[in-house]
């Protein structure tokens, strides 16, 4: 059962005494003892968490206001906590997916994002609440606002919005990766795009038939991270691939890492602003870890272009089918990680007119 607490202000889950079980994000929410038919206690739902009923059955999570509005593009998410490779036991959901268009009170804006965590799950359910909320907060200024449009740039935005949503953590011993992509239409209905990460959720898109990466990989093994960290005056051991066990240099949260070594750093790497041509089979892809440990970005974009041409004749959401599509692929590729996909279909000969709650 599923229901809104109005004391709490929140959406709640509750087991109603199932014999098989309910999960949320892999973890077991039923009644102690088993088999009793006794309900559950309430347990806080959130965008992105995961309900399994049974073993099987998923059922994805997307929390929205009762306002509705027609969003300018398809939409797709698809998430797998994926499974250990011996006894096929599923892994904790650390992934949380998010989007908002548009951002209240600001129609022409949305965001779109994927929070790895690392340690547990709260420091990327926090990390999603936050950033929408900052970037919100930010562009509510109408002089800032009008600087996005004007300049086609919204670096200034997404840097704060970082900071300010670090700041505000309070995540000592849990961390997470973060992508955000800020989507834009100007006055003459011309769409832009701009992306901040820090850590190994990737985002690419697809403008003109030509790859952009969107993101920078923040792990300790990579080239350009290895260099900042050895520009600190502490260089890295030759064959150091982790910074007090953890693989990535860049990310929110870990206050307490980040107490002990300061080389960890949550400034945002920044793309540039890309102009989205909307008959030039023009998308965008995000993804946890999970997804680009078995896929590459030359991959991901034919598998992209095969699923787009295996669903076009069906119609329906072929977002939501590509998305499914992609997961399904690293899954027989058998990756080891949480994984989560959010695709975003620019191309208007691909794009059905559907309604999505903001």
């Amino acid at each position: 059962m599923i229901n809104w607490n109005a004391d709490k202000n929140k959406w709640e889950l509750v087991d109603m005494g199932s014999l098989n079980g309910t999960f949320l994000n892999s973890q077991l929410i039923s009644h102690p003892d088993s088999g009793s038919r006794h309900r559950g206690d309430p347990v806080e739902l959130s965008s992105g968490d995961i309900i399994t009923l049974g073993t099987t059955s998923n059922v994805h999570v997307h929390v929205t206001s009762k306002s509705e509005c027609q969003t300018p593009f398809g939409i797709g998410i698809a998430s797998d906590p994926m499974a250990f490779r011996r006894g096929g036991k599923k892994l904790a959901m650390e992934d949380v997916c998010y989007y908002q268009w548009p951002l209240p009170g600001i129609p022409q804006f949305g965001v779109f994002g994927i929070c790895d965590g690392h340690g547990g799950v709260a420091a990327a359910k926090s990390a999603s609440k936050m950033l929408p909320e900052k970037v919100a907060s930010i562009l509510s200024d109408s002089l800032i606002r009008e600087r996005v449009l004007s300049q086609c740039d919204a670096s200034d935005v997404l840097r704060v919005a970082f900071y300010q949503t670090e700041a505000n953590m309070n995540n000592y011993y849990e961390g997470c990766a973060a992508t955000v992509l800020l989507v834009w239409a100007d006055s003459n209905e011309n769409l832009f795009a701009q992306c901040a990460n820090v850590g190994d959720s990737a985002c690419f898109m697809n403008v003109d038939g030509k790859q952009i990466k969107m993101t920078e990989d923040h792990r300790v093994s990579s080239y350009s991270e290895r260099l900042r960290l050895n520009e600190t005056g502490v260089p890295l051991r030759d064959g150091e691939t982790r910074l007090y066990g953890l693989n990535l240099a860049r990310m929110l949260g870990d206050k307490f890492l980040k107490q002990q070594e300061p080389r960890f750093s949550s400034e945002p790497y920044i793309s540039e602003a890309i102009h989205i041509n909307q008959e030039s089979g023009a998308f965008a892809l995000l993804a946890s870890d999970g997804f680009w440990d078995v896929i590459s970005l030359k991959k991901a974009a034919q598998l992209v272009t095969q699923a787009k041409e295996r669903y076009f004749e069906e119609g329906g959401n072929i977002s939501e089918k590509v998305a499914n599509f992609l997961l399904s692929e690293a899954k027989t590729l058998r990756t080891k990680d949480n994984t989560s996909i959010l695709f975003l279909e620019f191309d208007r000969k691909f794009r059905i007119s559907c309604k999505v709650d903001s």
